[in-house]
Order: C-alpha cells, then sequence, then structure tokens
C-alpha cells in the first residue's frame, strides 16, 4: 500500500475511530491503542471495499469488534486508569454537560446517539452496522434521547425560569 494511501486512512478515520472507542471504553489510553490496532488491520488486510461508505462501515465495525473484545478481557476490569493514581494535579479541560451526561448512557444508546448525530448514519446503517433490527436501534436513539432530555432538565442551566418559556 502507498504511503499516500496509508496517510489517507489515517486522516480521514482516527478522529472517528477515537471517538467510537473512547465512547465505548471511556479511557483514552485503551481508545488510542484501538485506534492504532484497527488502522494497522486495515493496511495490513489488503481489503476491497465497493466504495468509500463501505470502507467506513468495514473500519467502524471493526471499531466495535475491537472495543467488545477488549471489554471481555479479563485485563480490561482489573486495570486502572493513570487518572486514578494520585499525582500533580492537572488543570482540567472545560467538559460539556452533555458530553458528560452522554458518557452516562449505556453504551447501545451512546453508541447509537454517536453514529446517527456525530457520523450521519441513517438509522437503517446503524442496524446494518450494529447487526440489529431498525426498530431496535431507532428504540435505543429513543430512550437515549429521553434519557439525555431527563438529565439535561434536572441540570439547572438547561431549566426554564419561572415565567420564562422556551422560543
Amino acid at each position: 500500500m502507498e504511503e499516500k494511501e496509508a496517510r489517507r486512512i489515517l486522516e480521514t478515520y482516527a478522529d472517528m475511530i477515537l471517538r467510537i472507542s473512547y465512547s465505548y471504553l471511556r479511557r483514552t489510553t485503551d481508545a488510542e491503542d484501538i485506534c492504532q490496532n484497527v488502522i494497522l488491520k486495515y493496511l495490513s488486510s489488503h481489503q476491497r471495499f465497493d466504495s468509500r461508505e463501505h470502507e467506513k462501515a468495514w473500519i467502524i465495525r471493526t471499531t466495535i469488534n475491537a472495543c467488545k473484545d477488549v471489554r471481555k478481557s479479563a485485563f480490561f476490569g482489573k486495570t486502572i486508569g493513570l487518572d486514578a493514581v494520585p499525582e500533580r494535579a492537572i488543570p482540567e479541560e472545560p467538559v460539556s454537560v452533555l458530553t458528560e451526561e452522554l458518557k452516562k448512557l449505556p453504551v447501545n444508546y451512546r453508541i447509537s446517539i454517536h453514529l446517527f448525530y456525530y457520523e450521519g448514519y441513517t438509522i437503517k446503517e446503524i442496524a446494518q452496522i450494529l447487526g440489529k433490527r431498525e426498530t431496535v436501534v431507532a428504540n435505543y436513539l429513543s430512550r437515549g434521547r429521553r434519557r439525555l432530555k431527563e438529565a439535561l432538565s434536572k441540570d439547572s442551566r438547561f431549566s426554564p425560569k419561572e415565567g420564562e418559556a422556551y422560543e
């Protein structure tokens, strides 16, 4: 494979792989490992794709499978992240409330919402990627949205003040 093609794959899909992996594993280091493994698997597979969408779907499916493998491993449950080790205080990045609430959702809701809103897939495409029925994916999206709405409405920053109306 040419270096040009390898750079294209890295520039096109690395961020998406990292976001999906982090959504599943909630650890930056594990997400980075998954990203590296998926890209290496792609480069060594010599896989032929019908289109860019087929290529993207293959990468998403491979990423999800790699995340599931990591979560199943005994090592995953017995490790602690470097964040848990007491050390010097590091200034925290501002985190959005929505991102924090998304992290609290079950993995099926979280990944469905991510693929729908961040990656722009339709319910039908998400169903194919996840190997689920369309109605199941639609339920994941609906329930995930409902949980997000409930969580955000409890936050005073998102609740309407008395006498205020949404426009």
